[in-house]
């Protein structure tokens, strides 16, 4: 028992040092469980990123899967032929010996299946961005807070080396005062009407419970199993599905929380379907000793003048900080610092920030032990939310001043529906 303690309070201590984030130990689980134990874990969605998820967890004891599509839901039973399956979420969750909830479903069930979950006093592991809209986000954060329930955002980057030594560059002044963040994604997800055609649904799709809470619609393969990312009433474009990798890294080094105003440009908006590209302006506060930061998103094509000026290197994608003394260039795996003339001599600051046991080996930790997670809701609701006002931006076609502790914007009503749509009958959190 001493061993596991202390091991805990390194854990504890190693997270709050990397993020200054903590949440504290759940009582979910309904079995006293060591860490040597395998912990009973029911994952919702089996395919596509959802397989890869499920690799993060196969070595604990899977106990339950969902699908709403028999094909995918028997393929994956076919590797953990012991696990109860499932087509409904909310039936798994009545499953008593699920310990812990990976949810891997697209963007728009992922409140509905995580809140039902937090509810059960289940820790949850789901994928970015969270949830579909703004207002989910909150409630689900929210919620893991009051019920003090390990969480863990899929944004699995955060657990590499190279974004562990860049946060340790920025924040030791290596580059001096930051005041200017570029950030962008070479991806685009967008394009489309509406079908018209009206094929029949698959024998094997349960059309209803995979559209959940989304508006009524007639079934057509243009949607899924992966083009849901480009239709609003799914996804969020290329911004929801990559900004929280790449904006996380500008959010832990600049301990960034919420903008006071979002700005946005795209091509016409239209009702349907997310924009073939995007740039997203937003501005934030000062935050302890930190200067106010401006920081702009850029997706499909578009890059900051800095990179089109051939003054920085190109790359497809990446995140570039300008800071008083130069700037850091980094993406997944590599980081640069410009001008290079001027970082010739430069010798890196010790390392302080320990290197993660595994992105989803933190949150199963977290699960058995109390131990702390660095991608907690604490810290990825704030980076979602921001992620999500971007697309509210660009719809409204407005500037948007941001009251984030109402959850509103203040200077325009047209904004509410994005921020809070309405679930369709049904369905509520």
């Amino acid at each position: 028992m001493s061993q596991i303690l202390s091991r805990r309070k390194f854990l504890e201590r190693s997270i709050i040092t990397a993020t200054g984030v903590w949440v504290g130990t759940s009582a979910a689980l309904a079995r006293k469980i060591s860490p040597n134990d395998q912990l009973n874990i029911g994952v919702i969605g089996t395919h596509n990123r959802a397989a890869q998820n499920i690799l993060g967890v196969q070595n604990q004891n899977i106990v339950a899967i969902c699908d709403v599509d028999d094909l995918f839901l028997n393929a994956t039973h076919e590797r953990f032929p012991a696990a109860k399956t499932y087509n409904d979420f909310r039936k798994l969750l009545d499953q008593k010996d699920v310990e812990a909830v990976v949810v891997s479903t697209p963007d728009h069930t992922h409140a509905v299946a995580t809140m039902a979950a937090l509810k059960s006093g289940r820790p949850v592991y789901c994928e970015k961005p969270l949830a579909h809209s703004v207002w989910e986000i909150r409630q689900v954060t929210e919620a893991a807070a009051r019920l003090k329930l390990p969480t863990q955002m899929g944004i699995q980057i955060h657990a590499n080396e190279n974004y562990r030594r860049v946060v340790e560059l920025i924040q030791s002044g290596s580059i001096g005062a930051v005041k200017e963040v570029h950030v962008w994604c070479a991806k685009s997800w967008s394009g489309g009407e509406r079908p018209t055609e009206q094929p029949p649904v698959p024998s094997t799709l349960h059309w209803d419970l995979w559209l959940g809470p989304a508006p009524a619609r007639a079934y057509n393969p243009a949607y899924l199993p992966k083009d849901w990312r480009r239709w609003w009433d799914f996804g969020g474009g290329t911004l929801g599905d990559m900004a929280c990798h790449y904006m996380d890294l500008p959010f832990w080094a600049l301990k960034l929380h919420a903008p006071t105003t979002i700005e946005a440009e795209g091509p016409p908006i239209h009702h349907e379907t997310t924009p073939a590209w995007l740039i997203a302006h937003y501005e934030f506060p000062a935050r302890e000793n930190l200067p106010a930061v401006k920081l702009t998103w850029y997706d499909g094509g578009k890059q900051p003048d800095l990179i089109t000026s051939g003054k920085v290197p190109n790359w497809a994608n990446g995140v570039l900080f300008v800071g008083e003394k130069g700037m850091l260039l980094a993406d997944y795996n590599k980081k640069l610092l410009l001008p290079e003339k001027d970082f010739a001599d430069f010798k890196a600051p010790a390392e302080y920030i320990p290197t993660s046991m595994g992105h989803h080996h933190e949150w199963i930790e977290a699960c058995k032990t109390g131990s702390a997670t660095s991608c907690n809701f604490n810290y990825s609701g704030p980076l979602a939310e921001t992620v999500q006002l971007g697309n509210v931006a660009y719809r409204t076609g407005q500037k948007l001043e941001w009251d984030s502790k109402a959850l509103k914007v203040t200077n325009t009503r047209a904004a509410d529906k994005f921020i809070r749509p309405e679930f369709r009958h049904g369905w509520k959190l």
